[in-house]
């Protein structure tokens, strides 16, 4: 009798790309030095994997296995380059780990193609604003939710009095004006803003005096708009008031946060810290939610086809779990991923925001950041 053996049928790849540049200056060794809250402690790449190590059978179901591809280019035009080379070979869901002029110039390179961009590190509210792009979707928070946290809990806890610190890079001055807007939202009273100045420069020696800085003015609470870290963490018992120090140093917002020990986040922090050996910062849970996404759309729908998976995602129906506590989803108006965020200090969550109390019509969820009447992201 002859037996005839069937060769194994091998499953299609279902190709997630993730690009990054060479080099990011986010990601130095003087950002990594600084070592501040708002601040990554390395490349976001180990939460991707982290995510599709948990994935594995979610593609099954259409006869395929998920399969990450990292691009790393020299500059905006090579990724961009690799990012059409990909595309051309059936890969259409891409993880931007990059800086925001990089993730516009990309997002308004492909628009109208058959590809949907995740947002894993670009907090810039004008990729959510003026710069929004239909298939760009965010999972990192915006300023203006962080700023949004961090206002109600400042006035739930009645410190309204602030003195605003600010440096004066393009990234410091929107960190600012998202403060400032948050404070205005929320009826916080900015009793002066001062800029600082980093360096040896004696002309610039007042800009850059913790004591001169914080004199002669009258507040409850430093906010400090530095987006490099480097300048934040020594004003913390350096000022002549001894008041709190929140924004980029003491109380921060938060996407993540290694102490965060309640809906499973400690599990997820395990899985984490033992592929990368470093606690999980926001870019990671950003990378890793993005993975989680792809593979539950595809999993609830059982289909790979393009405008399946895209209606799926930027539906009310996609449910995601983010470890925080919440059904997660993107809003309709601007693509970003309503979350909750953590409030906390170095080794510490305090609060989890939308606080108690700072309702919305719709989703408490869109108490933070923009509302869909003050959005204005046109698709």
């Amino acid at each position: 009798m002859c037996i005839a053996w069937a060769m194994p049928s091998y499953a299609d790849d279902f190709t997630i790309g993730y690009l990054q540049l060479e080099k990011d200056a986010r990601y130095s060794k003087k950002q990594s030095f600084a070592r501040y809250l708002l601040g990554s402690l390395g490349r976001p790449y180990a939460g991707a994997e982290v995510a599709l190590k948990e994935s594995k059978f979610h593609a099954s179901g259409i006869g395929a296995t998920f399969k990450l591809e990292q691009v790393k280019g020299k500059d905006h035009a090579a990724l961009l380059t690799s990012l059409k080379e990909m595309h051309a070979k059936g890969v259409q869901f891409f993880l931007l780990d990059l800086p925001a002029d990089a993730v516009h110039e990309i997002a308004t390179a492909t628009k109208g193609q058959n590809l949907i961009l995740f947002n894993v590190s670009a907090r810039e509210d004008r990729l959510r604003q003026e710069q929004c792009q239909a298939h760009l979707l965010h999972i990192t928070p915006n300023y203006a939710m962080l700023t949004d946290a961090l206002a109600q809990y400042l006035v739930f806890r009645k410190w309204k009095e602030i003195l605003v610190l600010s440096g004066q890079g393009a990234d410091d001055l929107e960190l600012n004006q998202a403060f400032k807007r948050s404070a205005k939202r929320y009826g916080l009273d900015i009793d002066e803003d001062r800029p600082f100045a980093l360096g040896n420069d004696p002309r610039q020696r007042d800009q850059n005096n913790i004591s001169l800085l914080t004199a002669d003015a009258d507040y409850d609470v430093i906010f400090i708009a530095d987006t490099q870290g480097e300048f934040a963490r020594g004003v913390p018992y350096a000022s002549i008031k001894p008041q709190l120090v929140v924004g980029a140093e003491g109380l921060a917002p938060v996407a993540w946060h290694w102490a965060w020990e309640r809906h499973g986040a400690p599990q997820l922090e395990n899985r984490f810290e033992d592929k990368a050996s470093r606690p999980m910062r926001d870019a990671d849970w950003a990378a890793w939610m993005a993975v989680k996404a792809i593979a539950e759309a595809v999993q609830r729908t059982q289909s790979r086809d393009f405008t399946v998976l895209s209606k799926h995602l930027h539906s009310e129906d996609l449910v995601l779990d983010g470890f925080k506590g919440n059904r997660l989803n993107f809003r309709p108006w601007d693509n970003q991923l309503r979350q909750p965020l953590l409030l906390a200090t170095h080794n510490w969550v305090v609060e989890r925001a939308p606080l108690e109390g700072f309702l919305h019509q719709t989703n408490n969820l869109d108490a933070l950041g923009f509302d869909k009447p003050e959005s204005k992201c046109k698709f």
